[in-house]
């Protein structure tokens, strides 16, 4: 078993790491008849891409010797209706340190096999942008 999800009320649920007892608080989104006081559950979706995609650039960079130190991703989640649904994530990728363009394009096609990506609805739009220094 991975993690335990359990509903605290007012639209509220804290999600549970097992290994770790790591704790993540989610909340309904003020447009979804919750508070927006947390991640949405939505909003951990679009997250989650943009961290497995760090993630497995990581390590390409770690294998290759590429400094992504401190590299960001900001994600924007655009939500569809009929039925309500996420129908875009948008992420920026930003690189602060020299990389090569021969490294650039290893990480932009690692970012492309994260296994979140291959995991989502092939309708799910994906707009993935790479800044680099």
């Amino acid at each position: 078993m991975t993690s335990k999800v359990i509903y605290k009320g007012s639209l509220r649920t804290e999600a549970i790491h097992l290994a770790s007892n790591q704790k993540i608080v989610t909340d309904a989104p003020i447009d979804n008849h919750g508070k927006g006081a947390a991640f949405s559950p939505t909003d951990l979706v679009a997250t989650s891409l943009a961290s497995c995609m760090m993630t497995i650039m990581g390590i390409i960079a770690e294998r290759n010797d590429i400094d992504v130190e401190n590299a960001t991703a900001e994600v924007e989640k655009v939500m569809g209706d009929n039925p309500r649904r996420i129908s875009e994530i948008k992420i920026k990728f930003n690189f602060f340190s020299e990389i090569n363009q021969l490294d650039r394009e290893k990480l932009e096609r690692a970012a492309k096999t994260c296994p979140v990506s291959n995991s989502l609805s092939k309708n799910l739009k994906e707009k993935i942008t790479f800044i680099y220094n």
